[in-house]
């Protein structure tokens, strides 16, 4: 077996056990309803368990990828696009913040907040970062997700200082 078809085969198997670790957890978690704190697992979970059977199911299937004519045959396919550390750091940073502050200001403000920088950071170098346009994506997705949580699954997100 080759290496392209073993590696795709390990992450399959990873992603459904993953599903199937998430899944377990999920199932020991309180029903109170029909939609209820659990259903977003649920979905997840079994979610990643379709996921991963598909990997498994295309893995058995798989054949190494054509090799670029273009390219050199010398030249390391990595190579062509180093791995952006910085932007990995930005975002892990931003995340510790966001969790770190998410009771005190709350879901609504840090969510837009943390949409927007993170935006920000993973706009190309070279196109030009759209403010407006991130700003109305923060605002409304916050503002989704805040009352479809609040009304939809009647779940309380944190409120900060906001009291709303």
């Amino acid at each position: 077996m080759d290496t392209y078809k073993r590696k795709e085969l390990l992450v399959g198997a990873l992603m459904l056990g993953a599903g199937l670790f998430y899944l377990f957890l999920t199932i020991n978690l309180p029903r109170k309803g029909f939609i209820d704190a659990s259903t977003v697992p649920y979905v997840l979970s079994v979610g990643l368990c379709l996921l991963g059977a598909l990997q498994l199911l295309t893995a058995t299937k798989a054949t190494q990828p054509p090799a670029d004519p273009d390219a050199d045959a010398d030249a390391d396919p990595s190579a062509a696009t180093p791995p952006d550390y910085p932007t990995v750091f930005k975002t892990l940073g931003l995340i510790a913040v966001y969790v770190a502050l998410l009771q005190k200001v709350g879901f609504p403000i840090m969510t837009v907040l943390y949409l927007y920088a993170q935006f920000i950071v993973i706009t190309p170098r070279e196109q030009k970062v759209n403010h407006i346009t991130y700003i109305v994506i923060a605002v409304v997705t916050s503002a989704l997700i805040f009352f479809t949580f609040r009304q939809g699954f009647d779940l309380m997100l944190p409120t900060g200082f906001l009291k709303i």
